[in-house]
């Protein structure tokens, strides 16, 4: 039986590579979204040329519940999950003092509440079968902070903090739990930058290029395979050098 993924916001971006990339392998595949259905229904029909093993499921990864019912419907449709990528986040760029309690709240409750929901609810039945693995996808931000991405920069440390706090709680059940802290990718959340922002930003990265979601899937592919396995509450950088 072929393992079994859950990957959060997988509808776009990096989320969209990694299901992609985990299908490609002969994983079977969870695509969680939350608003962009038609994103999410082409994904799973690109990935159906050449495997049926993959199904859409929509939730909210901030609400408990509504993650809580997600599991149990993947569990049902695949039996087990053994892979969960928490990927989903939003950003906003402001001032901090400007952003609203509601805009505040809700970057926590995606971010940061939304990772913990999702192994919350997928760990006992990887505890009972003392096997799994969580990857949660940070952001270099967490690391260092960006200006005008405060409360984005404090849930992004807060997946870090929490990656080794729960690799050393489940570890004994042999659950592994890393991160992955990307640096300037080229996706959506970052396409109201300018070209000449662009620019200037490949210029402090050392290796001269902005990263893909790929480069982020074969992180994922790496940390869940067999060679990784004495890996684990390890943040793993993938940021061309721009973080060292």
């Amino acid at each position: 039986m072929s393992r079994v993924a859950l990957i959060t916001g997988a509808s776009r971006g990096i989320g969209r590579s990694i299901a992609l990339e985990l299908a490609k392998t002969g994983i079977s595949v969870a695509i969680n979204y939350y608003s962009s259905s038609e994103k999410a229904k082409e994904l799973l029909d690109e990935i159906r040329c050449f495997t049926q093993n993959a199904n859409i499921y929509k939730a909210d990864v901030s609400n408990e519940f509504e993650v809580s019912t997600m599991i149990h419907k993947i569990e049902s449709d695949f039996g087990k999950i053994d892979i969960a990528v928490n990927n989903a986040g939003i950003s906003q760029i402001g001032l901090f003092t400007d952003m609203t309690s509601n805009e505040r709240d809700r970057m926590i409750g995606v971010n940061l509440i939304g990772a913990m929901n999702v192994c919350k609810a997928v760990l006992p039945n990887m505890i009972h079968y003392k096997c799994g693995n969580i990857i949660n996808i940070s952001s270099m931000w967490g690391e260092v902070g960006a200006s005008c991405e405060v409360v984005y920069s404090a849930t992004k440390a807060g997946l870090i903090g929490f990656t080794k706090a729960l690799a050393k709680e489940v570890a004994p059940s042999r659950i592994r739990v890393n991160c992955i802290s990307p640096g300037i990718i080229d996706t959506d959340m970052n396409s109201e930058l300018s070209q000449s922002d662009i620019d200037e930003l490949i210029n402090d990265i050392p290796l001269k290029r902005i990263g893909t979601p790929k480069d982020i899937a074969k992180a994922v592919k790496f940390l869940i395979s067999d060679e990784a396995s004495y890996i684990t509450g390890q943040i793993l950088g993938v940021n061309g050098g721009i973080v060292i």
